[in-house]
């Protein structure tokens, strides 16, 4: 499970880094504008929804321990 959320946060970070990079690129030098940030945004988007997803399987399924505080309190 460490290793499933260490590489899912890799992967948002590095959409964050390629949006970043096409957006100080993109347009520059009288090139055209293309659509490479959103969908480097939309790639981070849908791999934070994979993480949560899967965190939330992994407690249903008992590999992770939530921790003792009571809810509602």
């Amino acid at each position: 499970m460490t290793y499933l959320v260490a590489l899912a946060f890799l992967a948002i970070l590095g959409s964050l880094a390629a949006a970043l990079f096409f957006m100080l690129k993109d347009g520059s030098d009288g090139k055209r504008k293309t659509s490479n940030m959103a969908r480097a945004l939309a790639f981070r988007v849908g791999f934070s929804i994979v993480l949560f997803v899967c965190i939330l399987i992994a407690w249903k399924l008992g590999y992770i321990q939530s921790t003792g505080i009571p809810a509602g309190k």
